[in-house]
């Protein structure tokens, strides 16, 4: 039902005054990088037309493109020369990744909250009313893996025995997440990692793991809520109210011995499917 967010927001388009005999719909343009029927059929059930210069990149004649990341990050690099009209939208907003991307939302959740506490010291230092940062007290300690190492080391000092959530900077559907709850499991890790002689080796992100978290019927959940950015400067963002929750098949436990299981810890669906 995601696509219900797109139906409800207007397309913040001004459409060519040619072609007036054609309604609005009629006279939308589209192109796109993937031949999605979910995207195909949608198109055609709105009346819109493909672009008449699809073959040739960008093109001009459009007015809305299904882009791949690689696309956008071209047409939005400024060697290239192209600009969008205002008739022209994209799925994308330049650097989207610095947002999806584990390991960049880690770095600027962290840039942020600097910058609050610089405002904080900044307004009892002139003795006003000081911003609170408590919207970030959700975030859980998390390094960055690699690099962040010896800053994980001395978190494990500190506490010993604590659980650990690791998952790779870049993938989904739960590759590659495990637990670990001992320094040693860390540093094993580490060391296969630096066997691996594979050039494009997966960062990591190393979260503390909440072990006791918010169940229901006995079993971990998580929601998602779809979220449509039509722009950031206004921010204008268009919720869609329903959503869904995705459940593990299995009642949750922190015991040692489960560690492992993924159908416990882990509401992928990709993994919960073969419960």
């Amino acid at each position: 039902e995601a696509p219900a967010v797109a139906a409800c927001a207007p397309l913040p388009l001004r459409l060519p005054a040619t072609d007036t005999a054609m309604s609005p719909r009629e006279r939308l343009r589209w192109r796109a990088d993937h031949e999605k029927s979910v995207l195909l059929a949608n198109f055609e059930r709105r009346g819109w037309t493909i672009a008449a210069d699809e073959d040739s990149w960008p093109g001009t004649s459009w007015n809305l493109y299904w882009a791949s990341p690689y696309s956008i990050k071209q047409i939005f690099s400024p060697d290239n020369g192209v600009r969008l009209g205002d008739h022209q939208v994209v799925n994308h907003f330049p650097n989207h990744y610095e947002l999806t991307r584990k390991d960049l939302m880690v770095k600027n959740i962290k840039r942020y909250r600097k910058e609050l506490e610089k405002v904080q010291a900044e307004q009892r230092d002139a003795g006003g009313p000081t911003s609170s940062a408590e919207d970030l007290d959700c975030v859980p300690a998390t390094f960055i893996l690699p690099a962040d190492h010896a800053l994980l080391a001395d978190e494990f000092r500190r506490s010993p025995g604590s659980m650990w959530i690791m998952k790779p900077t870049s993938k989904s559907q739960g590759i590659g997440i495990f637990i670990v709850r001992k320094w040693s499991q860390v540093r094993r890790w580490l060391a296969r990692r630096g066997e691996d002689t594979l050039p494009n080796k997966d960062l990591y992100v190393c979260s503390r793991y909440i072990t006791n978290p918010l169940l229901i019927g006995g079993k971990k959940f998580d929601l998602r809520i779809y979220v449509l950015v039509l722009s950031y400067r206004p921010l204008k963002v268009y919720v869609f109210r329903r959503g869904f929750a995705r459940f593990c098949t299995s009642n949750y436990t922190n015991d040692l011995a489960e560690l492992d299981n993924e159908l416990i810890h882990l509401t992928n669906v990709a993994i919960q499917k073969h419960s």
